[in-house]
């Protein structure tokens, strides 16, 4: 299976794929930095495929801040992914230009970075891998620029985005990898049942394609008394997974919030007879940015 990615000059391996996508809404689109007024920093670890030798491990690391007086956002985003004898590096800086629209508010971001990958060299395999000019048997790696583009809205109890990463399409030549450009949609809505914010329900969606093959992520998520949530995300032709998690403000002004969610994904493909699922865990903090009033002095002869 893991040989299959080195005929030739391969296709990329898509974006890390995360179950609790909802909570890492900038990685995939840099349009949604600093659109929500709050300095965050997310944190996110996933081990796919429990049960398998070299099953793929991933990391994300996430940071946005608005940047009020140009009426922007930036953000940065690191993970990184393993597969068997293959790393995934990627660094990003993103960039939204915000305007009001309505109740919300809307964000064109552009983001940059770099793409790096690097295949080791302890082969195990049916065939000598030094028989397939593909496979580097002393281990190789390549880096190169990556650009990627999104739009973003977003409101009290709505939001929207459209995006792509891998715009360049960069070749990574030294380990016949080549990035292909993906494109998501993702959005959801908070309801408060019955007017009631105390019951509110969240689904969310996440659709996922490279152009040539599709995955729909389909989440609802119940979230009680703004502490405690339940929830379960179906991914098309991969999974069933129940999640749960936990949230508090981090201060007396109620201005800061700490997250943390766990999830674990029921395998329904064929590997299930092999797989003993998919464990990921979420750590989350935002804190409001608050302007400072500007105090003004005034001065009268009349009142010393």
């Amino acid at each position: 299976m893991v040989g299959m990615c080195f005929a030739g000059a391969t296709l990329a391996q898509q974006d890390p794929q995360l179950t609790q996508y909802m909570f890492d809404r900038l990685s995939i689109n840099p349009a949604v930095a600093g659109t929500s007024g709050q300095l965050c920093a997310t944190g996110m670890f996933r081990q796919q495929w429990s049960g398998f030798d070299g099953a793929p491990k991933t990391g994300l690391f996430n940071a946005q801040m608005p940047i009020n007086k140009i009426s922007s956002g930036v953000g940065i985003s690191a993970y990184f992914d393993k597969l068997g004898q293959q790393n995934s590096n990627f660094i990003r800086l993103s960039y939204s230009f915000h305007r009001k629209i309505g109740p919300g508010t809307f964000g064109v971001g552009l983001s940059g970075g770099l793409l790096a990958h690097s295949l080791g060299n302890n082969w195990i395999a049916r065939d000598n891998p030094a028989d397939d000019t593909a496979i580097p048997t002393a281990g190789q790696s390549d880096s190169k620029f990556d650009l990627g583009a999104g739009l973003y809205y977003t409101s009290p109890t709505f939001w929207i985005g459209l995006s792509s990463t891998h715009l360049s399409e960069p070749e990574l030549d030294d380990v016949s990898i080549k990035g292909v450009r993906h494109y998501f949609v993702q959005a959801g809505y908070d309801w408060a049942i019955g007017g009631d914010k105390k019951y509110v329900l969240q689904p969310s969606a996440l659709i996922k394609s490279d152009g040539t093959s599709t995955q729909v992520d389909l989440n609802a998520t119940f979230l009680y008394n703004n502490q405690v949530w339940l929830g379960v995300t179906y991914r098309t032709e991969d999974a069933i997974a129940p999640m749960v998690g936990y949230q508090m403000h981090a201060d007396k002004d109620k201005r800061s919030m700490f997250k943390i969610g766990y999830s674990y994904d029921v395998t329904t493909s064929r590997l299930k007879n092999y797989s003993s699922g998919s464990h990921e865990i979420m750590l989350n903090y935002c804190i409001l940015l608050v302007k400072k009033p500007d105090l003004q002095i005034y001065k009268n002869v009349r009142f010393l």
